[in-house]
């Protein structure tokens, strides 16, 4: 069943590619509780099918880049990308699309967290297997108030311009 807005983001983790050690946070892959992550913030959240694919990093990814600061302005405390990779390459993913420090680069490993979405997606066609849709979410204290789904291929509604227009 696909998450709705309304809804609590599900149980689950996430890792990141930790780039500097601080206290609580080692140097490299590090595991979170989602639960624990999204308490008492506003969070832009979107997903997409993989790192380093060709529309991922020449539009969605930039995008958020782009938009951060005005994102922040209306009060999101956090961008996070979501993706069916590993903590590494998302890592290097976020270094290369100089997302270090603006966007939250999320591994989702396993497509754990994308299935317990209801946003996970078959991309065995093109040897990719179980990846995630591409969507954005803003949430609140854990409760999803918007929420945009593409179909198909599209690329026209997960985008940071339509997410920051939803922003209150």
């Amino acid at each position: 069943m696909t998450i709705k807005i309304g809804d609590r983001l599900p149980e689950g983790t996430l890792s990141e590619f930790v780039e500097t050690e601080t206290e609580g946070c080692s140097l490299g892959p590090n595991t979170f509780q989602v639960a624990d992550l999204v308490k008492g913030k506003k969070i832009a959240i979107f997903g997409l099918p993989g790192a380093y694919t060709p529309t991922c990093s020449a539009q969605h990814v930039p995008g958020y880049v782009k938009l951060a600061d005005e994102l922040k302005a209306k009060g999101v405390d956090e961008i996070w990308c979501i993706s069916v990779n590993d903590a590494f390459v998302m890592g290097a993913w976020g270094r290369d699309q100089k997302a270090t420090g603006i966007v939250r680069m999320m591994a989702d490993g396993n497509a754990a967290y994308s299935k317990a979405l209801g946003l996970d997606a078959d991309f065995s066609k093109f040897g990719m297997g179980t990846r995630s849709q591409r969507y954005s979410l803003l949430v609140e204290d854990g409760v999803v108030k918007q929420l945009n789904v593409e179909q198909g291929g599209a690329f026209e509604v997960s985008n940071a311009e339509t997410l920051l227009k939803q922003v209150a």
